[in-house]
């Protein structure tokens, strides 16, 4: 495997930059090493320019996002949830799309929408709790962590509740205690909204201790191989999307494992092979799958087609592997 094959391109580039605003601060902070107030400059462009602006926009006055077509397509997904509960994970996705671009939370804009969503959107079924104090299950509620940590302020007692509910092989899984094995979704869930957490000023030796323990989980699987046979666990994980909704895929992994500051060693090897093999001859990585899940904006391409978000992750996650080969 020679990374250096597959190090971004001028022409890579270009493509790149030729996007939206939060593709381009992300491939000058993560690639071309630009100057921090150019990539300052870049970012602040996402709240009135893009996907950013289109999605601020889409926000109600209620804080919600979605609309009753919205609702009903959530519905059809998982036929169990109530319009109120699919309202709230049309609006959670949303939230952590705009994340994902990397609004930044100190922008007006931002300020406005997340004073909304405090202010307005409960668990109506939880006795009218506050959105961003969490519900019940830890794939959601990793999530929430990792959205009040980043736009408003991190919760100390639903950190807590997820520390108190991580599984013995150091995952977590949204069917516990029914279920005493770990699912890579909720895992992958629960740890980037911890890394949120720590980031926001919360880094405690208990919070350190429980992400190390899940990327371990990660890790020891290969990012994609039952521990006890082997096997490919699900071979959608190999087929890359985005948005990625509660989905683990390899690439998404890596991404976390990177974003962390985690030095790859043996057992992320398969795993970077899986990406590099998803690479098409134009150099570019392609929208693999779209998830059934939902938010009230189409984000960039279509499945088959060569995708910005997949190619910027892709050659991020290579670079980082291959600096620390050398």
């Amino acid at each position: 495997m020679r990374l250096q094959d597959y190090a971004p391109r001028p022409a890579h580039l270009k493509w790149l930059l030729d996007s939206d605003p939060a593709i381009r601060w992300q491939l000058m902070r993560d690639l071309t090493g630009e100057a921090a107030n150019a990539i300052a400059a870049e970012r602040s462009r996402i709240a009135t320019e893009g996907w950013g602006a289109q999605l601020l926009a889409l926000q109600s006055p209620a804080g919600n996002w979605g609309g009753p077509k919205d609702v009903d397509i959530m519905r059809k997904v998982n036929p169990k949830l109530s319009e109120d509960d699919a309202g709230l994970l049309i609006t959670m996705y949303t939230l952590v799309v705009l994340k994902d671009l990397g609004l930044d939370p100190t922008s007006k804009e931002a300020r406005k929408m997340i004073d909304r969503v405090e202010k307005r959107l409960v668990f109506k079924r939880l006795n009218n709790r506050p959105f961003l104090h969490g519900e019940t299950e830890p794939c959601i509620n990793g999530r929430i962590l990792g959205l009040g940590s980043y736009f408003k302020e991190p919760n100390a007692a639903l950190a807590n509740q997820l520390l108190s509910e991580q599984l013995e092989d150091g995952g977590w899984n949204c069917e516990a205690p029914k279920s005493r094995r770990s699912s890579f979704h909720t895992t992958i869930c629960v740890l980037e909204g911890l890394l949120e957490y720590e980031r926001a000023g919360r880094k405690s030796a208990a919070v350190t201790k429980a992400r190390k323990r899940a990327e371990n989980y990660l890790l020891e699987r290969r990012m994609f191989r039952s521990l006890r046979t082997g096997e490919i666990i699900d071979k959608r994980w190999l087929r890359f999307s985005f948005p990625t909704f509660w989905h683990f895929d390899v690439l998404r992994g890596l991404d976390y494992l990177r974003n962390a500051g985690v030095k790859p060693d043996s057992r992320v090897r398969e795993a970077i092979e899986a990406v590099i093999d998803r690479r098409h001859q134009n150099g570019r990585w392609p929208l693999n799958l779209l998830h059934p899940e939902h938010i009230p904006l189409k984000m960039e391409t279509d499945v088959g087609s060569a995708s910005r978000w997949n190619t910027l992750r892709a050659l991020r996650v290579l670079r980082w592997y291959s600096n620390s080969m050398s």
